[in-house]
């Protein structure tokens, strides 16, 4: 009886686990250009959506230094001490993918860039 009652409880707490969601970078973009690294590391939100040309800022929260390596952008590493921010333009329609470099299999984002909307003329 208990085997069966511990092994309910493995399997209930498995599947609330399972059905939890860090928001990570195949989640719906959401239109912003500030991201932010609370204390878990992940960028929040971790799919943002952007014009083309827009400048997106990420601002280190979190009690770890980490940092933004831009793959799909030449490769670059912005480096984000704790209470830091750093920014990076985007040029290009398309999906911009990041990670921090130190974290991962756990921090990884998706900029999508959008093309830029034609200015009403006078």
């Amino acid at each position: 009886m208990r085997r069966a009652l511990a092994g309910a409880t493995v399997l209930a707490a498995v599947l609330l686990l399972g059905g939890c969601s860090t928001g990570g970078a195949d989640a719906s973009p959401v239109a912003t250009s500030q991201v932010n690294l609370p204390p878990s590391y992940r960028f929040e939100p971790a799919a943002i959506t952007v014009p083309d040309g827009t400048t997106v800022t990420w601002t280190n929260n979190d009690r770890f230094t980490h940092n933004v390596r831009l793959l799909d952008d030449g490769g670059d590493v912005l480096n984000l001490p704790t209470g830091e921010s750093v920014s990076f333009t985007f040029h290009g329609p398309g999906e911009h993918r990041y990670d921090c470099s130190f974290h991962p299999n756990d921090m990884s984002g998706v900029v999508v860039v959008t093309e830029a909307s034609a200015r009403a003329q006078p």
